[in-house]
Order: structure tokens, then sequence, then C-alpha cells
């Protein structure tokens, strides 16, 4: 047994006959370009990132169809109301059982109308807002918000053809690596 060297400016001991690696032949290319290893080794993904200074584009994007998306919920809101007046003043002209029935089944649907587009116009707006500084569960939600959009928008298709482009598009920006990045950041 070999004591460690007392002087350290001295030459280190020859290893011991068989207790060593074997020397590896040296690379026939040079090392990598501004190569080497981070820091306490590589981090989990592989290849180490840079940190991110702003805001990617596809998730600028994200949150703008978000934006628009509200804008465009606020216009079918306020379609859906007038729609809901004209109707509950053609109810009040009902003089038939049948007209009555049809009427109240509309102003019902209408109700049931206004009901989902001021959840999904609440919803959009407060998504877009946490962009910013949210964390995954804005992303999760913003991609679940993109999908429920998309469902919505079959059942009003020709209507929805809009809505069902954004909430694709929506979906897509939201589901990418550099929105995982942006929104699994650190926070300081």
């Amino acid at each position: 047994m070999s004591y460690p060297n007392q002087n350290p400016y001295s030459q280190p001991p020859a290893p011991q006959p068989g207790y060593h690696y074997p020397q590896q032949p040296p690379a026939p290319y040079g090392p990598y370009p501004g190569g080497g290893m981070p820091p306490g080794g590589m981090p989990p993904g592989g290849m180490q990132q840079p940190p991110l200074t702003g805001m990617p584009g596809g998730v600028k994007a994200a949150r703008v169809l978000l934006f628009v998306l509200a804008v465009l919920n606020l216009v079918g809101l306020c379609l859906a109301v007038t729609g809901l007046g004209a109707v509950s003043k053609a109810a009040r002209s009902a003089r038939q059982s049948d007209d009555l029935t049809a009427a109240n089944l509309g102003k019902g649907l209408l109700i049931a109308l206004i009901v989902v587009i001021t959840i999904f116009t609440v919803l959009a707006v407060a998504l877009a807002l946490q962009f910013a500084g949210g964390g995954n569960g804005v992303r999760i939600g913003a991609t679940v918000f993109g999908a429920a959009t998309l469902v919505v928008s079959f059942c009003v298709f020709p209507l929805g053809l809009i809505h069902t482009v954004m909430g694709i598009m929506v979906v897509a920006f939201t589901s990418k690596g550099d929105a995982k990045a942006w929104f699994n950041r650190p926070r300081y």
C-alpha cells in the first residue's frame, strides 16, 4: 500500500502494475468546438440549452390567438344576446302553444350558448394573461382550452371554422418544445 505523496510539487508516484485503466488512444479529431461538459455534468435533456431571455415566438403566437379567440367570443356573445332578445320578443307575441314551446326552447338554447361563450371568453383571457409568468399548468390549460375550442367549434362547423383553425394552432403552439421550456423555466 502506498501513501499519498507528501510533497505536492513532486512527481506523482507511478501506478502499481495491473491496478490502473489502460491508456486510451487519442481521438483522431480535436475536441468539440466550445466543448467540454458544463459544470455538474450533462443536463437531463442531453444538451445544454441557453437560458430563456424572452417569450418564444410560438408562445407569443398562442397568447395572441387566445386574445383573438376572446374577442371573437365577445362578438358571438353580443350576437347571442341580441338573438335572445328577438326570441323573447317573439315568445311574448306567440299565441299558439306550439309557437310558445318553440320560443321557450330557443330561449333555453340561447341562454346555454351565452353561458358557454362567457366561460370560454373568461378562460381565454385568464390563460393569455398568465403566459408571462405562469408555470406548466398554464401551458396544459391552454392546450386543453385549444382542444375544447376545437371540439365545440365542430358543433357549429361552418360558422366555427375560424375557431377550429385557431384551436388547432393553440394546441400546436403550446405543445412544442420551446413552449415546454418556457413554462418550465426557473422563476426567481
